[in-house]
Formats: structure tokens, sequence, C-alpha cells
């Protein structure tokens, strides 16, 4: 892994001349996402991310933290005990130089030794899952994060609009696999990283793989095609 991401983050956070980074998928054009914008306060957050913050509550785990915005805010106004939680070593420096006290550089499945009230997964938070045939590895690795009764907030989209509809209405999707499950590309600076599985999870599929893995289930909000979803530990 380059940590292109974390590379665009540090470059922000130190005036390092950063540039906006470029995504692409297997079914999306390249498409630009500023920097400036994993930096955003909780008024700039959207309606999902809102609510899933005030819902946060006791000790809790932000993973895929990146920049910190949500941890900063579960820290300094919510006055939680938050762990930032990221795979990228440069953008956990960052969070520890926003002032984050407690922030790791390493992989959700090999992250131990604490249990969390509360288990936050933003910004398309299924992604991190990779794909349906390992979908329970991670959901089994969540579950024994949580403590008693502990809540996951986590975010998703379906994104079965994307693909294109015939008269009837039918939607054409691959053949092959479970539609939600795409190649992921980050550019920056004339470099790319290694495409990586992603996932977006339509919430009756989250829901089964959920309760299949020792979950209640609850869908807390829908905003057009994205929804956020509340997984309690049972």
């Amino acid at each position: 892994m380059k940590d292109l991401m974390g590379k665009a983050i540090w470059d922000y956070f130190h005036n390092e001349n950063p540039e906006d980074l470029q995504t692409e998928t297997s079914i999306s054009e390249l498409d630009e996402l500023p920097v400036e914008y994993l930096f955003r306060d909780f008024e700039e957050m959207n309606d999902i991310e809102q609510k899933a913050l005030k819902l946060s509550h006791g000790k809790t785990l932000d993973i895929g933290a990146g920049a910190g915005s949500h941890s900063l805010y579960l820290q300094n106004e919510r006055n939680l005990d938050i762990t930032a939680l990221d795979i990228s070593p440069k953008s956990i420096e960052v969070c520890k130089f926003r002032g984050i006290k407690n922030a790791v550089a390493e992989n959700m499945l090999h992250f131990s030794g604490e249990n969390f009230d509360t288990i936050l997964l933003l910004m398309n938070g299924t992604g991190i899952f990779q794909s349906l045939k390992v979908i329970d590895i991670y959901m089994k690795k969540l579950h024994s994060l949580l403590n008693e009764k502990g809540q996951i907030l986590i975010d998703s989209t379906d994104i079965l609009y994307m693909f294109d509809k015939d008269e009837d209405g039918g939607v054409y999707i691959p053949a092959e696999g479970y539609y939600g499950e795409l190649d992921y590309i980050v550019h920056y600076k004339g470099e790319s990283e290694d495409p990586i599985k992603w996932l977006y999870l339509d919430f009756n599929t989250l829901k089964n793989a959920a309760e299949n893995n020792g979950f209640k289930v609850e869908k807390v909000m829908q905003d057009e095609d994205a929804y956020l979803a509340r997984l309690i530990k049972i």
C-alpha cells in the first residue's frame, strides 16, 4: 500500500502543496475528492454522519478514521473516550497532530485488547468488508470488539441505481457476484494505489449478514439511496 490517501491528508494538514484526490471504481469514471472535505467540521457533515455522531455513546472506536474529523468531534464536543483506527499510518499521524489522544494505525482484523460500547463505520462503512465472501470474518471481529449490548453505527448506499434499466424497469446487473462488490482505486499526484475490493450493501443484505453473526439490526435513517444502520450485539 502506497498510502496515497494518507499522503494527501498529510500534505493538506502540513500545507505541502496538496492536490485533490482522484477516485474511480469498476463501474464509475474518475471523480475528484477534495482533501479539505476530509477535514470538515460537524456542521459540514451530512445528515447520516451527524445522526451517527449524536447516537454514539460510551467508549467508542472510529474505524477508518481518516483525518479524524468524526473522532475529534466525539472527543472534544461529546467528551467521549474515543479511539481512532485506520490502516493508513500517515492519516493516524495527522489524527495525533490534530489532538486525538488515542489513535492507532492498524488493520481492524488485527486490532485487539479493548472492548467498546460504540463502533463507528462511516463514509460507506460497509466498504471495509470487501466482499460478501469474507463479510462473516469482519462481522465476527466486530462482535468480539463490542461490550455486551454494544452498538455499531454503519452507513452504506444501495448502488442499484447506477446500473442500466430496460424498458420494463428491470435492471441489468452483473451475472456473477453481488452488484455492490466493486474495485476501488485511489490516485494522487500521478501515483495510483493497487485496486482494492470495496463493498456497497443494500440494507437487507447487511441485515441478513449481521443477524447471522449475533446482531440485532435496525435502520436508523434513510437518505435517498443511502442509509444508516445500527447493529446491536446480542
